[in-house]
């Protein structure tokens, strides 16, 4: 598939996604979130893939946000849809996914674009980055995940916070919220981004799946007392006995010798 909206780098295992809108600061219109979508499904279907590392193009933004023009006139059935999609296209997608995404932000991570970091599992931030969810300054409230993501990130309070007043956050700042992983110096992001993902993709990429479902699951209010996080993780751990990664990860160890995954 071509993109009109996306740059995609493959080194190794690990590919970078670049949403390129430079000129719109990267935001997030329809046609974009779809391509996402697309590319989300193969990056999850190509075995060889063990990591992806999602940014934006130039050095302002990472996303801005969504492209309020395309929904200004929205009424609230489309707005609810426009939720829906968005969410079963691309953050869901990228929070579920049994392979690690990387939010690389490199500058403005507001709305829709604070979201699209969030949905993902790690996030490193440049020291120039700002992030917020201005949304009720626009009469709406997150609408990707960000009531539920940013919460479960930072707690009720600092979450609300955020949301309520529509500030924006420093890198530092973000950093003690608990909202990014790292902070480092703009010309280094990619570098430590990439010493990241080079780390996860070196190990076994059923037992960083079951990693994935098992943490996921103690993040889910909807399930039952028997899928919740600890059994899913007890479950998700026996799992991983009949694997082919378990047999040549204890054989590596036994062998002293690095594991071939």
């Amino acid at each position: 598939m071509e993109y009109q909206h996306l740059l995609i780098r493959e080194e190794g295992n690990i590919r970078t996604i670049t949403i390129n809108r430079e000129s719109k600061l990267n935001a997030l219109n329809g046609e974009t979130i779809r391509e996402l979508g697309a590319i989300i499904d193969d990056t999850e279907k190509n075995e060889g893939i063990r990591v992806a590392i999602i940014t934006g193009a130039g050095d302002k933004a990472f996303v801005a946000g969504a492209d309020i023009s395309e929904f200004s006139n929205y009424n609230a059935s489309q707005g609810e849809e426009l939720a829906r999609i968005g969410q079963q296209l691309v953050f869901d997608r990228i929070h579920h996914s049994a392979k690690p995404f990387i939010a690389a932000i490199n500058g403005f991570a507001l709305g829709g674009g604070l979201e699209l970091a969030m949905a993902c599992h790690i996030r490193v931030a440049s020291e120039q980055a700002k992030m917020g969810l201005p949304e009720v300054s626009l009469g709406l409230i997150p609408g990707y995940g960000g009531t539920q993501r940013l919460t479960q990130l930072v707690g009720r309070g600092k979450a609300l916070e955020l949301i309520m007043t529509a500030d924006m956050l420093t890198a530092t700042e973000a950093l003690s919220w608990g909202l990014v992983n790292h902070v480092v110096e703009g010309p280094g992001l990619m570098d430590k981004v990439g010493e990241i993902a080079a780390r996860i993709a070196q190990r076994s990429g059923t037992a960083v799946a079951a990693a994935i479902r098992a943490v996921n699951a103690g993040l889910d209010p909807t399930l039952d007392p028997t899928r919740n996080g600890y059994e899913t993780e007890i479950k998700a751990f026996g799992t991983c006995f009949g694997t082919r990664d378990f047999t040549e990860g204890v054989s590596a160890f036994l062998e002293k010798r690095k594991p071939n995954f």
